[in-house]
């Protein structure tokens, strides 16, 4: 007998512990069967979930539940992104080492984790912490390094002076670390790379490819990629015999009869080498280090420059022009140098406007005014002027002829360059993955041998603020030399953690494997079949792990080329936002929780105060759940007052999963009072549920019993239809309808009706509600575990209807409505139309002219 009463928290501990206890989600390889593997972006451990992981990987869990359902061996693993600096702050913070931060949010999260009921195969989890994880980072870089992939070069970097550390570029807000305040220095500094621009042709082209992605994903990478089709052209330096050139790169080579001066950036070798003799020069570069390195800092920055003293020769007409360094000029794009073209690029026109440089026009504009820049000054659809033999040639047309008379004369050639740079993955931070080299006075650098593997990071040191502190600790630093024995240091660089989260989801494949980073296994799973993460991931995440995969393709250790087949990038998570600003403009902000609202008669909220003091605060608006802002609602909380089975539909039933949604407490409620009257249902109809199970004839069924099973499977039928599209809120909708359309006291004549209806709303809500769809189904008699259950497909002899419904227009317009029987003559729905009541009236004392009948829509009655 089942109980009256819906108790969340019974139900779900106790189906959550027959699912360990069976070992429900553990995913083993089964040739047999269609495979289907399903990956949310793992998390950061940082303490606790967050309705943002919530939604993500409850949208993951429902497919991967549904996919089961319908046949597949389906993988759903999790781990934990576990290296980073918000470790490190917090043992700064808390004066305890990362590690025992990490381990214990880890142990935190995880249960949380597990109260949703997420069928995740919990034998393959990983840490990116881990030795056992960690160790493949370094033996894959050292096979990139074999192979030319990874190397070390000189490059720029944003330092901050005060932590000691580099800075990402998103580190960096107006010119300052990000938690220290301090201003931020361009520096040079050795740093290990990885070639990812080998593969940009291929990142690029394979994008068309990815049909599962989303068009602006796509586009944001191609962006980023940045394939530019131009020019190389050599400047050489005046006085200096032709040895030594000025190489830029520009996709406007059919102004180059514009060029007035060439500018190179303050950390080109050309600068530098002048900065050795002349301390403004010198002086100049040092202050052009500080502030970011990023493209939208450089372009909103004041322009400014100096002559350095040299001439460079035009390379068609010979002229010399002056060579300046600027602060505008990216040494990361192109050679780090550009030509000057004043009168046809708005950053040269503004730098030469400064400083009384040449501006000479050779593209076509009327009116053209040296002192007012116009976007109209760089359009590619004018013809050249002023340039002449190549005067009234279009961009192309002059692009061509240019690059071939540069390549005769040994001075340039057309070129394809890309905005992509090679990936830096050096941080000067303790908490992060080792690079195992060791830097040996006699011998230079030496890679750990593969045996040596991994090179542990020592989990109990605690950053105190000043540096890394792998350089202070000896037991890591001081080491032997593999190749002479004699004493050597320890590289104390740590890798990105970009490196980290690019090829985790193929160590999940074969996560038991000690001797070897994949396996066979790799390639029965992957690619993914179903990604689902952030829109803030579309770039870097998303393109280290598609360059990642190629790399490992190439080097035979997987067959697969792309990572992801079908990506789903899920809405933020949004709530209201209150705070009050104290003295010195200082803003507190406070939990919804804490609030009372005024609303008006739209419901909008007009005034607000706390509840503690009476207080008024402000009201901020509707924004992203954050931690800083207060406005975060612990999953926890929630599962405890409500289940975890009433969280899940409400995250599913608020929004489709690509929109934001906005957090409601109502909004839960309903979905827990809706999870009660499915409940409440079955215990009302238990003993019809149960009658009902044998066949049934339904062509021996009322009319209105086959309305209702109509009713119910057109829902199913739409149901499925938005399971495939992954419009999880309009199935919640379909659920409704269902558990309406089920007579509320069932007959004897109705069991069979109420049996199959309430079979087909359980298997509807199991991907969504796990927990109850699972009780009530076995409870029910309906079979032991529902996962095993078949996927319910709609009858269509069920959407065949005895009955239609048609339109009744007088003259064209709507008068009415009739239902006759499906298969009526025409004589028989011209007398139920002309016999409604409201059609009479319409004509009543008139001349009926004429019925028309669309069949199985509607009747006109013409009259005059």
């Amino acid at each position: 007998m089942m109980k009256d009463q819906y108790r969340p928290r019974e139900i779900e501990a106790a189906v959550q512990g027959a699912w360990t206890a069976n070992g429900a989600f553990t995913a083993r390889e089964d040739a047999a069967r269609p495979k289907y593997y399903c990956l949310s972006m793992l998390p950061y451990p940082s303490g606790k979930l967050h309705m943002g992981h919530v939604r993500n990987y409850t949208i993951g869990d429902v497919i991967t539940r549904r996919m089961r359902m319908r046949g597949y061996n389906v993988l759903q693993p999790m781990g934990w992104d576990a290296f980073g600096l918000p470790a490190e702050n917090a043992a700064m913070q808390n004066g305890v080492p990362p590690a025992k931060w990490t381990y214990e949010n880890i142990a935190y999260m995880r249960e949380q984790l597990k109260a949703l009921g997420f069928a995740i195969d919990w034998e393959r989890e990983l840490a990116t912490c881990q030795p056992a994880y960690y160790k493949w980072n370094q033996w894959f870089f050292l096979r990139m390094r074999e192979k030319g992939i990874a190397y070390k070069k000189t490059g720029v970097v944003n330092w901050d002076p005060v932590d000691q550390t580099v800075l990402a570029n998103e580190q960096v807000i107006d010119g300052r670390g990000w938690r220290t305040g301090a201003e931020v220095e361009k520096r040079e500094m050795p740093m290990y790379y990885l070639n990812i621009t080998r593969y940009a042709d291929e990142l690029l082209d394979s994008l068309e490819g990815l049909d599962g992605w989303p068009e602006r994903v796509k586009t944001m990478q191609a962006n980023w990629i940045g394939k530019s089709e131009g020019a190389e052209i050599h400047f050489p330096l005046a006085d200096n015999d032709g040895e030594d050139v000025i190489k830029v790169f520009t996709t406007r080579a059919d102004t180059l009869m514009g060029a007035t001066y060439v500018a190179v950036a303050p950390e080109h070798p050309l600068a530098l080498k002048v900065a050795e003799k002349n301390s403004e020069v010198a002086k100049f570069i040092e202050e052009s280090r500080k502030g970011g390195t990023t493209e939208a800092a450089i372009a909103t920055q004041e322009k400014r420059g100096m002559p350095l003293g040299l001439e460079a020769e035009h390379p068609l007409t010979g002229e010399k022009l002056p060579v300046w360094v600027a602060n505008y000029v990216l040494m990361n794009y192109g050679e780090g140098a550009v030509m000057a073209v004043p009168a046809h690029d708005e950053r040269d026109f503004a730098f030469a406007n400064k400083y009384g440089l040449p501006i000479r026009q050779v593209v076509a504009c009327e009116d053209y005014d040296d002192k007012e820049w116009r976007d109209e000054y760089s359009d590619k659809q004018r013809t050249l002027v002023n340039s002449g033999k190549y005067d009234g040639l279009g961009f192309e047309q002059g692009t061509d002829a240019i690059a071939a008379d540069l390549e005769q004369k040994g001075l340039g050639k057309k070129r394809v360059n890309f905005r992509l740079r090679d990936w830096g993955i050096s941080r000067q931070r303790f908490w992060g993955c080792p690079i195992p080299l060791i830097h040996c006075g006699k011998c230079g650098e030496v890679a750990v041998p593969d045996n040596e593997l991994p090179v542990k990071l020592p989990e109990d040191l605690v950053p105190d603020g000043s540096g890394n502190p792998l350089n202070k600790c000896a037991e890591f630093l001081d080491v032997k030399c593999p190749q002479c024995g004699g004493a050597a240091k320890r590289e104390t660089d740590t890798m990105d953690t970009f490196v980290d989260s690019s090829w985790y989801f193929l160590r999940y494949t074969s996560s038991d494997n000690d001797g070897a980073m994949v396996d066979a296994r790799a390639d029965y799973w992957m690619p993914v079949d179903q990604y689902i993460g952030g829109i803030e991931h579309a770039i870097l995440h998303l393109l280290y792990a598609r360059f990642w995969t190629k790399v490992m393709r190439d080097l035979g250790l997987v067959q697969a080329d792309e990572p992801f087949r079908n990506l789903l990038t899920q809405g933020m998570v949004l709530n209201h936002i209150f705070f009050r600003k104290e003295g010195a403009g200082r803003i507190e902000y406070l939990p919804p929780a804490d609030v009372d609202v005024e609303r008006n008669d739209k419901g909008e909220i007009v005034a607000a105060k706390r509840r503690s003091d009476g207080a008024p605060v402000e009201y901020g608006g509707i924004g992203t759940m954050s931690k800083s802002k207060l406005n975060g609602v612990d999953p926890q909380s929630m599962v405890e007052q409500y289940g975890a089975d009433a969280t899940r539909l409400f995250m599913m039933f608020a929004a489709p999963p690509e929109q934001t949604l906005e957090w409601s407490d109502t909004g839960i409620e309903g979905a827990w009072r809706f999870l009660k009257k499915v409940w409440q249902f079955a215990v009302d109809n238990e003993a019809s549920i149960r009658a009902g199970g044998e066949s049934f004839d339904w062509s021996r069924a009322s009319d209105g019993l086959r309305a209702a099973r109509r009713e119910i499977h057109e829902a199913l039928k739409q149901a499925n239809a938005d399971y495939e599209r992954k419009q999880f809120n309009t199935v919640v909708s379909a659920a409704m309808k269902i558990l309406n359309a089920l007579p509320k006291q069932s007959a004897p004549e109705q069991a069979a009706l109420v049996a199959e209806g309430f079979g087909i709303l359980l298997r509807l809500l199991a991907p969504i509600t796990p927990h109850v769809a699972q009780r009530l189904w076995s409870e029910l008699g309906f079979g032991d575990d529902i996962l095993d259950a078949a996927w319910p497909e709609h009858d269509e002899d069920a959407l065949v209807s005895n009955v239609i419904e048609l339109v009744v227009q007088v003259n064209g317009k709507l008068r009415g409505r009739v239902a006759v029987p499906a298969a009526a003559d025409r004589a028989a729905i011209e007398s139920a139309a002309m016999s409604d009541a409201n059609v009479q009236r319409f004509v009543e004392g008139k001349t009926v002219r004429k019925v028309i009948v669309v069949p199985g829509k509607l009747v006109n009655v013409v009259v005059a």
